[in-house]
């Protein structure tokens, strides 16, 4: 396992879901970690459970991610992972819909960065791991405010990596297909026919399954830790095949 001993993460959306088994993952590894997350029951919990540090966070708010790294200080990792979906084509989906997801996906995203990379980058160190999608490489169909925010935050990594190349703080992005976390496993007990529409929404994948959320975590601790010095601006697939003929 690549080590994080000595290193202090920061993981937004980390009460639960991929951003819990990216704090566990790297608290295995050895880091200090922070679980931020506007849900304060699941991330107290979740951070009492693996032994790391919970701090009350809503990234839409610019103030509150200043003062979350007043707190936390220049963490060595950060994985900006808080997001929010939507199912819906251009009909289905309201401006209220895409203000909504614009503001956790990508605004969330960047105001992250701004609080938190200007001490890694006048350090010359550092991590920024933001977590985007298959729907950031290829739209997806009845996702169109969910792949318009994913499209951002890829591009939002690559500017980032591009402008600061040569400081030692290096900028990447992990893009996932579907994955088994909790939320979706609540939506396929809505179906009438869970087991036939998990197959479904697996079919996209070549390999016929969905990804865990561990297995996009160990995509993470690689990112972070110095075993990775050579990548930055990448956009890392976790996709099962999805992306391979497209």
């Amino acid at each position: 396992m690549f080590s994080l001993k000595n290193k202090t993460a920061l993981v937004t959306g980390a009460a639960s879901g991929i951003g819990a088994a990216i704090a566990e993952t790297f608290v295995q590894a050895g880091a200090t970690v922070w679980i931020a997350d506007h849900n304060e029951t699941d991330g107290r919990a979740q951070a009492e459970r693996i032994g790391g540090k919970f701090i009350s966070l809503d990234v839409t708010s610019e103030t509150g991610c200043a003062q979350a790294a007043q707190v936390v200080g220049a963490p060595d990792i950060l994985a900006n992972v808080a997001g929010v979906g939507h199912v819906g084509t251009l009909l289905g989906t309201s401006s209220v819909d895409l203000d909504k997801l614009y503001a956790v996906n990508v605004r969330g995203v960047f105001n992250c960065c701004k609080a938190f990379a200007p001490v890694m980058l006048e350090r010359k160190s550092g991590s920024v791991i933001n977590m985007a999608s298959i729907a950031g490489i290829v739209a997806v169909r009845e996702r169109l405010a969910y792949t318009a925010t994913k499209f951002a935050v890829v591009g939002l990594t690559k500017a980032l990596a591009l402008d600061h190349s040569h400081t030692g703080v290096r900028f990447n992005c992990i893009c996932p297909g579907r994955v088994e976390t909790p939320f979706v496993l609540a939506r396929l007990k809505e179906y009438p026919d869970p087991q036939a529409a998990y197959r479904d929404m697996a079919s996209t994948q070549l390999n016929g399954r969905m990804a865990t959320p561990e297995e996009v975590a160990a995509a993470a601790l690689y990112l972070a830790a110095d075993e990775s010095a050579m990548v930055t601006g990448s956009a890392l697939m976790i996709d099962g095949g999805w992306s391979a003929g497209k």
